[in-house]
């Protein structure tokens, strides 16, 4: 039988969390290799863990998959959650791609600072709200099925959910004028493996603080 998924990043969210997300709500167990250190990541570059010398880096069924997207897409071929055809597969790629460029926007908020912040900030509500969200809201209405692709729970519902709830981190309430997605995003945070993931104490981890943001910056020397 094989082991648990070994996942490999620092204590935090950036480009792992979607990939956390994605095996919790598979109802996958996993086991966590923290960077806490420069001299940590150095080791996996040492010891030819990385393939382009980069994390995030997961252990899977015997490989060692670097590239969030490539790791997210055997994650989510292998648990059922990438549509039942290319068509469908198309459409999720397409929905995960937009989510993916908005929580991008997201992950970059704490690594600016006074002004610059508060026009990213302004950007993000601005994209959140315009280009990215009515798409979403659009799509739920059109096909009045309660998830995005093939009225069946899949990465793209996955992805979303997780975008929501980042962006209502940086803007409360910015889901007033979207009520089909205010719904989508109670249906989708009560499927019961995200409902336990969204609970305290699971693997879930919280905003990043600028204790955590100056050790990111020291180990990738940012």
């Amino acid at each position: 039988m094989a082991g648990k998924p070994k996942l490999h990043y620092t204590k935090g969210r950036g480009r792992m969390e979607s990939v956390r997300w994605l095996l919790a709500a598979a109802g996958v167990e996993f086991e966590e290799e923290f960077i806490e250190k420069k001299e940590d990541l150095e080791k996996l570059w040492s010891d030819g863990s990385l393939l382009f010398q980069q994390v995030p880096m997961v252990e899977i069924d015997g490989m060692k998959m670097v590239q969030a997207r490539a790791i997210l897409s055997y994650i989510a071929g292998k648990y059922n959650l990438y549509g039942k055809d290319l068509k469908e597969r198309a459409w999720i790629d397409m929905y995960v791609e937009g989510t993916t460029d908005l929580m991008g926007m997201i992950m970059h908020l704490p690594f600016h600072s006074g002004d610059t912040k508060e026009k990213h900030l302004a950007l993000i509500t601005e994209r959140a709200t315009n280009r990215y969200f009515p798409v979403y809201e659009k799509a739920l209405k059109d096909h009045g099925h309660d998830y995005l692709v093939g009225n069946k729970l899949s990465w793209a519902d996955i992805h979303l959910l997780e975008a929501i709830l980042m962006t209502e981190e940086c803007k409360p309430g910015i889901l007033s004028a979207f009520p089909l997605l205010q719904a989508f995003k109670g249906r989708i945070s009560n499927v019961p493996t995200i409902k336990k993931f969204l609970q305290p104490g699971s693997q879930r981890k919280p905003p990043p603080d600028d204790k955590y943001i100056a050790n990111v910056r020291k180990i990738f020397n940012i």
